[in-house]
C-alpha cells in the first residue's frame, strides 16, 4: 500500500504564521524530539504502519519550503514524491487534491492522510485486513473518533447495527459526536468516482461526498480509533496535541 499526504490549503486559522509558509511546517515542541514540523507526524503514522512510498500534495506557494524541509525523505526513512495542487484554480478541496495522486498510486491500494493530523495509533492490522480482503470488493475505509466539537468535522451518523448511514460535512447541529478523522483507505476504483463530484456550497470537492458514495453502495468500512487523535488546524487543537505529546 502507498501513502498520500494532503498538505495544501491556505491555513488561515493559523495566520499570521501561514502568511509566510504552510501550517504543515509549523513547529510542534516535544521534550523528546525538540521542534519538528507538523507534517512529521502523519509521515510517521504511515511509516510505523508499514508504508514507505509517500506522495505529498502541496501548493505552489509552499512547495519549495516543503522540499527544503523534508528532501527526498531519506532522513525519515521513507521515499517522498511531491505534487503541486494549484490553489488558484476552482474547485479546490480534499477530493480535488486526491485526483492528483492517480499516477503515483498506479493501480495500487493507498492510504490518504491529512497533513495536519496526529494519530497515536498505528494501522498495520487494518492495512493488512484491507489489502487481504476488503480491497478485493473495492471497499473504502474511514476512521472515526468521538469528539466534543463534532461541528468542526465531517460527522458520521451510525445506524442501529453500528454501520455508517450518512456523513455530514461540518453540520451546525451534529446528530452524533463521531468525527471522521483525516485517514482513509481506497482502491484505485476511487478515481472513477471523482469525475462525478460537484462542488459544495464552499466551492470545494469534498472528501465527504466521496465517502458518501461508498455509504450508499454499502462499501464503506469504519474503524473506531482507540488512541489519541487530533488535527492541528487551529491554535487550540495544536496546543492540545502538543500537550498530549509532552504528557
Amino acid at each position: 500500500m502507498k501513502g498520500v499526504i494532503l498538505a495544501g490549503g491556505f491555513g488561515t486559522r493559523l495566520a499570521p504564521f501561514t502568511n509566510a509558509t504552510c501550517k504543515h511546517l509549523a513547529p510542534v515542541y516535544s521534550k523528546d524530539k525538540g521542534a519538528v514540523p507538523i507534517i512529521h507526524y502523519p509521515i510517521n503514522t504511515l511509516k510505523k504502519s508499514g508504508i514507505e512510498e509517500i506522495l505529498i500534495i502541496t501548493s505552489r506557494d509552499h512547495c519549495g519550503h516543503m522540499v527544503q524541509t523534508l528532501g527526498d525523505g531519506k532522513d525519515l526513512n521513507v521515499n517522498l514524491t511531491y505534487k503541486i495542487q494549484e490553489m488558484d484554480r476552482s474547485p479546490t478541496g480534499i477530493a480535488q487534491a486526491l485526483k492528483l495522486s492517480e499516477v503515483f498510486v498506479c493501480q495500487e491500494n493507498f492510504a490518504v492522510i491529512l497533513g495536519d493530523n496526529f494519530f497515536e495509533d498505528s494501522f498495520e492490522k487494518e492495512i493488512k485486513e484491507f489489502e487481504d480482503y476488503w480491497s478485493l470488493a473495492n471497499k473504502a475505509a474511514i476512521f472515526i473518533k468521538g469528539v466534543t466539537d463534532p461541528e468542526r468535522f465531517g460527522v458520521a451518523e451510525i445506524d442501529v447495527q453500528g454501520v455508517v448511514s450518512n456523513i455530514v460535512e461540518k453540520p451546525k447541529v451534529p446528530k452524533t459526536n463521531w468525527a471522521v478523522t483525516g485517514l482513509y483507505f481506497y482502491t484505485p476504483a476511487v478515481f472513477e468516482i471523482l469525475p462525478s463530484l460537484k462542488p459544495s456550497n464552499r466551492g470545494e470537492l469534498e472528501i465527504t461526498d466521496v465517502n458518501n458514495y461508498y455509504v450508499k453502495s454499502k462499501n464503506l468500512l469504519s474503524y473506531k480509533l482507540k488512541g489519541f487523535w487530533h488535527d492541528m488546524g487551529t491554535v487550540n487543537s495544536m496546543i492540545e496535541t502538543q500537550n498530549y505529546i509532552n504528557s
